[in-house]
C-alpha cells in the first residue's frame, strides 16, 4: 500500500469520529479532495454560499450541481446566497462590466447576495443596470445615495424557506470602497463610515429579527489587519451589533468556519476553491452545522456548465493569442508582494506607464529627470508565470480599465504620498506604492504619526493624513538629489490621481488642474511597452528581479535591501 493511499485512508477513518465543522477546520486546507458531504438531509434546510469569485464563472457550475447533490439527499430547500465581489477580477466578467457574472449567478439559481467593494469599479450606474438583470435579491445596508439618503438597496429581506424556516438576511458593504473605487465613478452615493456602519447594520438587523427565525448577515468586511484599524473587520461588527446568529464573510479571501474569538463566521477564500455550507434544522430552526466543502471533488451542472465555456470561449477568441514572451516570473501576488514590497512586476508596469506619457510629450512644466511613476500595488492583481504572454494576462493583472494620468506635485506631496500609502507596512496595504524613478527608504521601525482623517469630495475617508513624515525618506530621483520645494510629475493611474486608496494629496492637486489623464489605458500601456521597447521579450536582465529601489527598514532592525540592477 502506498503511504499516499495510507495517509488518505487514515483522514477518512478520522473524518468519521469528528464533526464536520472540526474535520474541515483541521483537514480542509490540507487534503481537500478527500472532504465529502454527509448523508441524509431530510428536514433540513441548506444554506449554500460563495464570496469573492473574481470572475471565475464557470464555478457556477459547482455551486448548481451542490444544490441538486442536496435537494436528492433529502433537503427541503437550499439557498444560494454570495458575500460580494462578483463582478471582477478575471477578463471573463471584466470584458462584460459585470454583466456576465450576474447571468451566471442567474442559471446557477442564486437568491439573495450583498456587493463588494469591486461590484463598483464600472461605476454605481453600471452596477444597477446589471443587477437590473439579476433575478436574486440584491441587499446593501450601509451605501446610500446622496440625493435622497436611502439606500441604493433593500436593507433586508425574509426568506421563508420550504421546510418554514424564516430566515432574515442583511447584507454589508465595506466602508472601504469609498477608496478602493475610483471617486468618480462613485460620486453620487456614500458608505457609513466608522460608527454608523453598525448603527446601518443594527438597523437592518432590527428590521427583520422579529419577522424571522435566525439572522444571517452577508458582510463584505473580512478579517484583514488593515480593515481593523478603523473597526470594519466582520468580527468587528459583531462586538457591536445585536441580534446576527450567523456571519457570511467576504473581502479578505480568508477560509475559515468560524472566528478566532468564536463568533459564528464563515468564509470560503476566493475563486470557489470552496463553497460554504449552513445547516437548519427545521424543526428547532437552528443552526446545526456549517462547514465547507471543496470544489475539486465535485461535478458541475452540465446546463450552467455549458453557457459559462460559451462565455469564455467568445473571450479567449479574442484576448488568447500570445505577443510576447517571458523568461521570468512576474510576481503579482499581495504578499509578500506588490502590498508589500518592490516587486519586478510593479517595476515593469511603472516602467510602462512613465514611457507611454514620456514618448508622446506633453509634460513640459519639469524637467525629464523629475519624471517619475507610481501606482498602487492593491491595482496589481495576478502573476505572469514564465512563457507566452497574451492579451489576457495582461487585463487580467490590470483589470480596472484605469488609465494613466499625470500629476505635478512639490517634492514635500511626494513625501506624504509615499507616507500615507505605506503607513501600515509591513503589513499588506493596498495603496502600496510601486515605483519608477525614485530611491527612497521606508523605515518600519518608526510608528506611523497619525493625523487628521482624509477627507474626499467632502466625505471622510477611511485612511488619514500624516501628522509628519517620519518613516519615509527620497534619496534621489532619476539619480538626481531629491528637492522637497521642487516640482515632480507623477505619472500614475486616475484612480490614484481621484484620491483612492491612501492617495488623497494626489486629489488635492489634480482637483486644482495640476495634471492631465492621457486617456492610455494601462494594460495598452504595458503591452505597448513589452511591443515597443522590450521587442516582445521580457528578460531576466530587465525584470528577473526587482531593481532595488527601495530600502526597507523592517521591524526586527534588519535592513532588507536589493542591488539595483546595472
Amino acid at each position: 500500500m502506498s503511504k499516499k493511499l495510507l495517509s488518505l485512508l487514515l483522514v477518512l477513518a478520522l473524518a468519521l469520529t469528528m464533526s464536520a465543522t472540526a474535520f474541515a477546520d483541521y483537514y480542509g486546507s490540507l487534503l481537500p479532495a478527500v472532504r465529502t458531504i454527509p448523508g441524509d438531509y431530510t428536514g433540513k434546510t441548506i444554506i449554500l454560499h460563495s464570496n469573492d469569485v473574481h470572475g471565475a464563472i464557470d464555478g457556477y457550475a459547482y455551486m448548481a450541481w451542490l444544490k441538486n447533490e442536496f435537494l436528492a439527499r433529502g433537503a427541503s430547500d437550499v439557498i444560494l446566497v454570495d458575500a460580494g465581489d462578483f463582478s471582477q477580477g478575471s477578463i471573463y466578467a471584466i470584458v462584460s462590466k459585470g454583466a456576465d457574472a450576474v447571468t451566471m449567478m442567474n442559471a446557477a439559481g442564486y437568491d439573495v447576495v450583498t456587493l463588494g467593494n469591486h461590484e463598483f469599479d464600472f461605476g454605481y450606474a453600471q452596477l444597477m443596470e446589471n443587477l437590473s438583470k439579476a433575478e436574486f435579491t440584491a441587499l446593501c445596508c450601509d451605501v446610500y445615495l446622496d440625493e435622497t439618503g436611502e439606500t441604493i438597496l433593500p436593507p433586508a429581506t425574509v426568506v421563508e424557506a420550504q421546510g418554514g424556516v424564516k430566515i432574515g438576511f442583511v447584507g454589508i458593504e465595506t466602508p472601504e470602497t469609498a477608496t478602493k473605487v475610483h471617486p468618480g465613478l462613485i460620486s453620487e452615493i456614500r458608505f457609513a463610515a466608522f460608527d454608523d456602519l453598525y448603527t446601518a447594520v443594527q438597523g437592518a438587523v432590527d428590521s427583520v429579527k422579529d419577522d424571522c427565525d435566525l439572522v444571517v448577515a452577508l458582510a463584505h468586511l473580512g478579517v484583514d489587519a488593515e480593515s481593523a484599524v478603523n473597526g470594519y473587520r466582520s468580527i468587528d461588527m459583531l462586538e457591536k451589533v445585536e441580534g446576527i446568529d450567523f456571519t457570511i464573510d467576504g473581502h479578505s479571501h480568508t477560509v475559515m468556519t468560524g472566528a478566532e474569538n468564536g463568533q459564528a463566521v464563515q468564509s470560503t477564500g476566493t475563486k470557489f476553491a470552496y463553497i460554504g455550507v449552513v445547516v437548519i434544522d427545521d424543526a428547532t430552526k437552528a443552526i446545526e452545522d456549517n462547514f465547507l466543502l471543496p470544489t475539486i471533488s465535485m461535478e458541475k451542472d452540465g446546463d450552467v456548465d455549458a453557457l459559462a465555456q460559451e462565455i469564455m470561449a467568445d473571450v479567449d477568441e479574442v484576448y488568447n493569442t500570445p505577443f510576447a514572451t517571458t523568461e521570468v516570473l512576474l510576481n503579482g501576488e499581495k504578499a509578500p508582494g506588490n502590498r508589500t514590497e518592490e516587486t519586478n512586476l510593479g517595476d515593469l508596469i511603472t516602467d510602462a506607464i512613465v514611457w507611454s506619457v514620456v514618448k508622446e510629450g506633453g509634460i513640459e512644466q519639469v524637467e525629464p529627470n523629475q519624471v517619475v511613476g507610481i501606482t498602487n500595488g492593491g491595482g496589481i492583481r495576478a502573476t505572469i508565470p514564465e512563457g507566452d504572454v497574451t492579451m489576457k494576462d495582461i487585463n487580467t493583472v490590470l483589470p480596472f480599465g484605469n488609465t494613466v494620468a499625470v500629476i505635478y506635485v512639490t517634492g514635500e506631496e511626494l513625501l506624504e504620498a509615499l507616507e500615507a500609502s505605506t503607513f501600515f507596512t509591513p503589513e499588506p496595504i493596498g495603496g502600496y506604492p510601486q515605483t519608477s524613478g525614485i530611491e527612497w527608504t521606508l523605515d518600519t521601525t518608526v510608528p506611523f504619526d497619525q493625523g487628521e482623517v482624509y477627507t474626499l469630495n467632502g466625505k471622510d475617508t477611511s485612511y488619514y493624513a500624516p501628522a509628519s513624515i517620519q518613516r519615509v525618506t527620497i534619496t534621489s530621483v532619476n539619480g538626481e538629489p531629491f528637492d522637497p520645494a521642487a516640482t515632480y510629475a507623477v505619472v500614475t493611474n486616475n484612480f490614484l490621481a481621484a484620491g483612492g486608496d491612501t492617495y488623497n494629496v494626489f486629489n488635492r492637486a489634480y482637483s486644482e488642474g495640476a495634471g492631465f489623464d492621457t486617456g492610455i489605458t494601462l494594460d495598452v500601456a504595458v503591452q505597448n511597452y513589452i511591443t515597443e521597447v522590450l521587442e516582445g521579450k521580457i528578460t531576466a536582465e530587465m525584470y528577473g528581479e526587482p531593481r532595488g529601489s527601495l530600502t526597507q527598514i523592517l521591524a526586527e532592525a534588519t535592513e532588507e535591501e536589493v542591488e539595483p540592477a546595472a
